[in-house]
């Protein structure tokens, strides 16, 4: 969903780009990993175990590899990106270096200060994603920070009062905290904020705690109903496709059989500029050394970025995109 910085003109300038980058089967989402360090200590991830010493192996920019893919949507990620002191400048390089783009940074939120979000905003950030799976202390819990969820509360009126309009929650749904969903959709909305939802994996480091009962699947069929209801009547806030949304629950009891698309659709470029065809697959080759990925047989996660990618381009995703 565009952010206030953009007017409806520039719609059809995107479509134009999705079709052509669909048609000459190149990446639309490029996610660029600017860290493997992490200050957090999430269960589902190891990227806390990265030695600081990694930073030694880490690009001073991304604008080559941005220019390279030409890619419509980019993701700063991790790791946790705030780690670096110099993401300004690499924000600003790969924002110069894409013409239609929009431009995403994931975090955890924890360093994040109003002073500083601004400063990224300025330098190209269109959205800020906080990392939020609870409403209450269980957050800071999961993620290992204390008093996580109650800085990111008040940073966000903060960033809001200095400008920034693009900011989301991004949930994962886990085992406990699906009954949390809707609540978290309403504290964004009345924030002023959306929320993106993906579905947890254990694939990342075989943590399983997070994994759906198939005794919970009835319920979260009246989950996702709900937040489908909602969303259709207030777009906006809720910033998932309708498409990512339905298959959700047929990925959870099995039934996506589809080749995967990553590599195709999105792609990730590591610290030191590999590519990987998926967050949790091993690097392949240096960007500059690119080769097409084809389909591949594997179900192993159902993350927001497969699912979004590979989401058409319906009549109600125009919707959410000028909502």
């Amino acid at each position: 969903m565009l952010t206030n910085e953009f007017r409806l003109w520039h719609v059809p300038l995107f479509a134009v780009k999705y079709a052509w980058l669909s048609v000459t089967k190149r990446p639309i989402l490029v996610h660029f990993e600017v860290t493997e360090r992490c200050n957090a200590r999430c269960g589902f991830c190891d990227y806390w175990k990265t030695p600081a010493s990694a930073k030694d192996n880490e690009l001073n920019g991304f604008a080559d590899a941005a220019r390279f893919f030409n890619p419509m949507v980019i993701t700063f990620t991790g790791g946790e990106p705030t780690l670096r002191r110099d993401l300004e400048e690499i924000i600003s390089g790969v924002n110069k270096a894409v013409k239609v783009k929009y431009i995403t940074l994931l975090t955890h939120g924890g360093m994040l200060t109003p002073e500083r979000a601004k400063r990224l905003h300025d330098a190209g950030v269109n959205q800020f994603n906080f990392s939020l799976d609870y409403l209450d202390e269980r957050h800071d819990t999961a993620r290992g920070i204390p008093g996580l969820t109650a800085r990111i509360m008040r940073t966000i009126p903060e960033m809001q009062r200095l400008g920034i309009s693009g900011i989301r929650f991004n949930t994962v749904v886990k085992r406990d905290n699906i009954r949390e969903l809707m609540p978290i959709v309403r504290r964004a909305e009345s924030l002023g904020c959306g929320v993106n939802f993906s579905c947890y994996t254990d694939s990342k480091n075989g943590n399983e705690a997070g994994l759906l009962d198939d005794s919970q699947l009835d319920e979260f069929d009246d989950v996702i109903a709900e937040l489908l209801a909602y969303k259709r009547a207030r777009r906006g806030v809720i910033t998932n496709s309708d498409y990512y949304l339905e298959r959700m629950p047929r990925y959870l009891r099995g039934e996506l059989t589809d080749p995967c698309r990553s590599g195709i659709r999105t792609i990730h470029l590591d610290p030191s500029g590999n590519v990987k065809r998926c967050p949790d697959f091993p690097a392949d080759f240096h960007w500059r050394d690119f080769r097409k990925y084809k389909p591949i047989d594997c179900n192993a996660c159902y993350y927001a970025c497969r699912g979004e990618a590979e989401a058409p381009l319906r009549v109600n995703r125009l919707r959410d995109i000028v909502a």
